[in-house]
């Protein structure tokens, strides 16, 4: 989206042998850029709310202070956002970017430290993923073996219920113990029930 309004058909991207910086020498890019806002009126401001980047990120690329940016792919991409809003050529600017940093010598290794951090994250998700599949295993078992178990128990019941040992399949206490907390529930429930009913 362009604050301007007014969306180019096509770029022309023109670069001459004897001038490889067409606008300025290298180390002034924040100056360019910022006479670049100045000279279509647009306030900060404005940038800030069409591309939702922070104006402490705006300053520190027109004041030329590359620390402050979040380095990487992030950086490249708020010199994006910016240049898109003005209606500039956004590669051209992201080149010149790039050199104004290498030449500036503000940059310690953000590409690395990038990679380094994309990696962790990956990493991270990994063992989170793999931690959650073990959990899931363990659960899994426990259902497994307990399954076991009520399947073995049932099964020596009812071969004890078949060689005459007990006198059903079910533990008789415990079926009339299950049918007396049954019906002490169902009376409780049905006495609160009336008493929201009338």
């Amino acid at each position: 989206m362009s604050l301007t309004g007014i969306q180019p058909r096509f770029k022309v991207k023109l670069e001459f042998p004897w001038m490889l910086y067409p606008f300025s020498p290298m180390g002034n890019f924040g100056e360019d850029l910022r006479t670049e806002r100045l000279s279509r009126g647009i306030a900060l401001e404005d940038i800030t709310a069409v591309t939702k980047i922070s104006r402490r990120h705006l300053l520190a690329l027109e004041q030329e202070c590359f620390r402050l940016l979040p380095g990487g792919i992030l950086s490249k991409g708020i010199v994006r956002g910016y240049t898109g809003a003005l209606g500039l050529d956004q590669e051209d600017w992201i080149q010149r970017f790039l050199r104004a940093c290498n030449a500036s010598g503000q940059t310690d290794d953000d590409e690395h430290g990038w990679t380094a951090f994309a990696s962790n994250v990956g990493r991270a998700r990994l063992i989170r993923r793999e931690a959650r599949e073990i959990r899931l295993r363990w659960v899994g078992a426990l259902v497994l073996v307990l399954a076991v178990l009520i399947a073995t128990f049932f099964a020596l019941r009812y071969y004890g219920f078949r060689a005459g040992w007990w006198p059903s399949v079910f533990p008789t206490r415990t079926l009339s113990a299950f049918h007396s907390a049954w019906s002490w529930a169902h009376a409780r429930f049905s006495r609160i029930a009336s008493n929201f009913e009338g």
